[in-house]
């Protein structure tokens, strides 16, 4: 017998309990208790394992009704008599108390008797349960309550009410227990269509503190804006979305602290198809991330409108950003924009730019502009609405958090010592010394150096760490611009010359010093020897106002780099840029190609390189093309060259379940459970109901037609099971 038979059963026995009980209202309530004890062995008798859980339930709901009827049982003008009513009244009397007193253990055992009985009791007072387990703040009562509404929602969807829920989902998120806060909003969603922005805000705050919260925060931050995009375009909930870009922009730091770069990409798509304003914070975010990613092209874009901010505060702000385009700069080995980036942030005439008065609003700020993002094709592109100026308090990123290469100082950007360690070390390795004597000669056009040479510090540094080729060829090209060098210099490099054993080179030099001065009335021997005998030790390059505030001098730097050299080929973000152009442009036979090329050249295909295709075909729908890849993919996942991503495995995943590729779906889920990866399930399984409901619904293994379809069956089912679907 099923529960829904059991219940029916034990409402007859009720019927007929109160019925005798009204018969013998003279017996005594204890001596009525007694008769109904009895009553209930013996008609229970014939299914003893079965009854006994009910008999329990029944003589302790018997004594709960008797108990709060005793005081009416004096009463002999009462016209009806308590066991007169309805057998469910009395209990939810009890219920309704034990709520009212707040007290969570009792409420929860008598709601529980009642549902047994009766079923879920009317939506009041299971909102009022609901609200009472979750102001319990116990973990323990709270899992209760997120079970209870998935009880409910399988039962009596329609007594679950907005306000009990999203109370619910935020005291989760805040508990830290991100799986049933995100699933009690989702609930939310289905059930009212929409959320209220500050309670959305809120939970999404406290679930992007954990790699899981966050990865469940940007599904359904997705999720709200495709039901949004769906929408007519002029509704409140849309105007809504698009005024606040905080929440936007707390997925987004969310993605790029945990990896999940592109479920970010995917976000700033729909920022732009939204049309939410982006602004100060948003750039900064969208600048680490296009840098992790190795997107200069983007960082080009959004720097012409970086550049014309002139708030000093702002400045401040945008330090990260110019750090991470240089960084890319630097990444590429494209050393010419690197420098020229380096001699803009030494630009003083920056600082008195004016903005232009068409373009500016009452309020100093400048209108709104559109960025081109995605493919530079205005018909595959997206635009997005951007203010550079506008700086919200109420979510500010860390922007000098991790700043290497630009830093603030004295109001001003500057790069750091690092920052010019790595564009000589670039120069040296290529042998382009002219480029090296021309970014400084420029350096000292821009800055003031009253008290000494910037490029005496910068060659000292050189010549410390035994770059003396590069220090004597600058040396002469900084005398042809009438760039003023301390004799100290020429002291220091003539020294380093006899250390080495160079001597000819030290002939040369003595001969340079002869020109501007230096020994003149001295022969070669002499001066040589004032030369090695004189303390010649540059002060290394540490203060404020020479370069940057850093604790380390240039030369430990230039050192270093030397040292270390280049973790990772220039080529590799060559090409997955040129594969990314092309999967933009949807030329997915140009970007196999150029894979193939970087195959050829013995370079490794990345994540992000598959994720270019992946994503490229999944655009066009070339799902039997991506099975393929897959076949790439799984490849070099079991040879150990490819690491494993959960963002490349969840696409995988959902684009096999569009394509009907179930053998597939089930190859994606053995690796998400080998390497206890955690998914979102409700995500697959709303794609598989919205695709796949009725596939093979009814159909038995026994019944199958062919071995493919028998096969086909059993992947289904393996899905189903492995995503809770539940048969209807």
């Amino acid at each position: 017998m099923n529960i829904t038979g059991i219940v029916s059963y034990i409402e007859r026995q009720m019927r007929v309990f109160y019925c005798s009980c009204q018969l013998r209202r003279k017996v005594s309530c204890a001596g009525s208790h007694a008769s109904a004890a009895s009553w209930i062995n013996v008609n229970c008798g014939r299914s003893s394992r079965l009854s006994y859980g009910w008999q329990h339930r029944l003589v302790r709901f018997q004594n709960l009704h008797v108990s709060s009827s005793l005081p009416h049982l004096s009463s002999t003008t009462q016209s009806v008599l308590p066991w007169e009513s309805s057998s469910w009244e009395s209990p939810l009397r009890k219920l309704e108390a034990a709520l009212e007193e707040n007290c969570v253990d009792d409420a929860w055992e008598v709601f529980c008797s009642y549902k047994c009985l009766h079923g879920f009791p009317k939506q009041v007072l299971v909102k009022k349960m609901i609200s009472l387990m979750t102001r319990s703040l116990s973990s323990h009562w709270l899992l209760k309550a997120y079970h209870l509404v998935l009880l409910v929602l399988s039962k009596s969807p329609y007594l679950l009410d907005y306000d009990s829920l999203t109370r619910l989902a935020l005291i989760l998120a805040r508990s830290q227990m991100p799986l049933p806060a995100s699933t009690i909003i989702r609930i939310a969603l289905d059930r009212f269509k929409f959320t209220s922005f500050d309670v959305l805000s809120t939970l999404l705050f406290h679930l992007v503190k954990s790699d899981i919260g966050a990865y469940l925060a940007s599904n359904i931050l997705i999720e709200i804006c495709e039901r949004s995009l769906h929408k007519k375009p002029h509704t409140k909930n849309s105007k809504q979305l698009n005024q606040n870009v905080t929440i936007f922009n707390l997925v987004l730091n969310a993605c790029l602290k945990f990896e999940s770069f592109q479920k970010a990409l995917l976000i700033i798509k729909l920022m732009s198809l939204i049309g939410v304003a982006v602004d100060a914070n948003s750039i900064i975010i969208f600048a680490q991330i296009y840098e992790k990613l190795g997107h200069r092209d983007e960082l080009m874009r959004l720097k012409v409108h970086v550049d014309s901010v002139i708030s000093m505060a702002l400045s401040h702000h945008y330090c990260q950003f110019y750090d991470s385009l240089l960084s890319l700069h630097f990444r590429y080995n494209d050393l010419g924009p690197a420098m020229e980036l380096l001699l803009d942030l030494y630009d003083q005439s920056k600082a008195f730019q004016c903005v232009d008065s068409l373009n500016t609003l009452k309020n100093g700020l400048r209108k709104p502009c559109l960025l081109q993002i995605g493919s530079g094709n205005l018909t595959t592109g997206y635009k997005v609405v951007l203010e550079p100026d506008r700086l919200r308090s109420d979510f500010i990123v860390d922007s000098q958090g991790q700043s290497t290469l630009v830093l603030f100082s004295d109001g001003k950007l500057v790069p750091s010592t690092k920052a010019l360690a790595k564009l000589i070390n670039g120069f040296v390795k290529e042998r382009r010394f002219g480029e090296i004597s021309k970014f400084l000669i420029g350096i000292e056009n821009k800055i003031n150096s009253k008290d000494r040479s910037f490029s005496t510090l910068v060659l000292a540094a050189c010549i410390q760490v035994g770059l003396l080729e590069t220090a004597h060829d600058v040396l002469d090209d900084l005398e042809s611009g009438g760039i003023y060098v301390e004799a100290s210099l020429y002291k220091s490099l003539f020294q380093a010359y006899w250390k080495e054993n160079l001597f000819g080179e030290s002939k040369v030099l003595l001969k340079q010093m002869r020109k501007i001065g230096l020994f003149v009335n001295l022969s070669d021997e002499d001066a040589a020897q004032s030369c090695l005998s004189g303390d010649c030790t540059i002060k290394p390059l540490r203060s404020k106002g020479d370069f940057s505030e850093n604790k380390s001098c240039l030369a430990e730097h230039l050192n270093k780099e030397i040292r270390e050299g280049d973790l990772v080929c220039p080529l590799d973000y060559e090409f997955n840029s040129t594969i990314l152009f092309f999967c933009k442009a949807n030329m997915m036979e140009d970007a196999i190609r150029t894979l193939k090329r970087m195959q050829q050249k013995n370079i490794q295909p990345t994540t992000q390189t598959f994720s270019y295709l992946l994503n490229g075909y999944s655009s066009l729908k070339m799902y039997r093309q991506i099975t393929m890849l897959w076949g790439e993919i799984k490849r070099r996942l079991e040879d150990g060259v490819l690491s494993v991503d959960r963002d490349l495995l969840d696409c995988l995943l959902m684009n096999f379940l569009r394509g009907g590729y179930f053998e597939r779906v089930m190859d994606i889920v053995s690796y998400i459970t080998r390497h206890n990866m955690f998914a979102d399930k409700w995500k697959f399984k709303e794609e598989f109901l919205k695709l796949h409901k009725d596939l093979y619904r009814n159909l038995k293994a026994a019944h199958a037609k062919t071995d493919a379809q028998r096969k086909r069956l059993e992947h289904v089912q393996a899905f189903r099971k492995w995503a809770n679907i539940v048969r209807i």
